[in-house]
């Protein structure tokens, strides 16, 4: 077992669950009418259609997030029955993701969001457990 690659995957599945449950607390709650699941109260210089596709767009990251962390989690737990160049691939890239995202969120947030810090450590969890 991988253990790099297991907390990895934990900390993505962590990480979506954060994200989309604060969402809904702190930015999407105020703007949908009750009953409703999706927000669709008007701003000033946001349209309807655009807050919705924002709120998909935010669980939308949180599902890959979830999709990401599953992947991690089942090589870590049957690396030795994978193709093992599959598996370098598949973590490459998600290496290359995870500190893409991080530098994304970091410059967009100018450092003030924690996601940033996650998805770094993530990376770095991934890069260990390639070793």
């Amino acid at each position: 077992m991988n253990t790099y690659f297991l907390v990895a995957g934990i900390l993505c599945i962590l990480l979506g669950l954060v994200h989309s449950i604060f969402g809904e607390i702190l930015i999407f709650n105020s703007k949908r009418n009750k009953g409703s699941i999706v927000p669709t109260k008007k701003n000033p210089g946001l349209r309807t259609r655009h807050l919705r596709i924002i709120w998909a767009n935010w669980h939308l990251s949180s599902v890959f997030g979830w999709c990401l962390g599953a992947i991690l989690i089942k090589i870590a737990l049957s690396h030795s029955n994978l193709n093992q160049e599959f598996v370098v691939m598949i973590i490459q890239t998600i290496i290359f993701t995870m500190f893409i995202g991080s530098l994304l969120v970091l410059i967009g947030t100018k450092g003030k969001h924690p996601g940033w810090i996650v998805l770094f450590l993530i990376g770095i969890l991934l890069v260990i457990g390639s070793q």
